[in-house]
């Protein structure tokens, strides 16, 4: 019997998929907890209109990032911090305080957890750093660190 799952069931198959399963599993099993519907024609339609109108959202929020990754691309942000001899600062330079430079000096608003520091911010000087956008969708910037005068 075909049918069309409601919800991710494992060992059967994700939400939105036609699959094939027996007659007494779909009867006894999915159809009494709301887990499938039978496949009919009107039903598949349906399905297959719903997931094209989710590739198309998906297709739009990869586009979107593609443009914010190539907008700040390369970019450089200064952060001024306090630091004492030798350059070393008073605590370290947090992906919280980048975003909030991206988003004062570009006009970018990033969430602070899409902000990889490889390692964390402790000395003036110039640092890279990822900004992952979407998956697989990556931008790098370089973050200047100044001292505070």
């Amino acid at each position: 019997m075909k049918v069309i799952l409601l919800q991710d069931i494992p060992g059967t198959g994700k939400k939105g998929e036609i699959v094939n399963v027996s007659d007494g599993y779909a009867r006894n099993y999915l159809f009494p907890r709301k887990w499938a519907t039978q496949a009919t024609a009107g039903a598949v339609k349906e399905v297959e209109r719903r997931n094209e109108k989710e590739r198309a959202e998906e297709l739009a929020r990869v586009q979107e990032a593609e443009e914010l990754a190539r907008e700040i691309d390369g970019k450089t942000i200064e952060i001024k911090a306090k630091n004492g001899e030798k350059g070393r600062l008073y605590g370290s330079v947090t992906a919280q305080e980048v975003a909030d430079a991206l988003n004062a000096q570009h006009k970018v608003a990033v969430d602070k957890r899409k902000i990889d520091l490889a390692e964390p911010i402790r000395n003036l000087g110039k640092v890279q750093a990822i900004v992952s956008l979407y998956t697989g969708v990556k931008a790098t910037i370089t973050i200047s660190v100044l001292p505070l005068e």
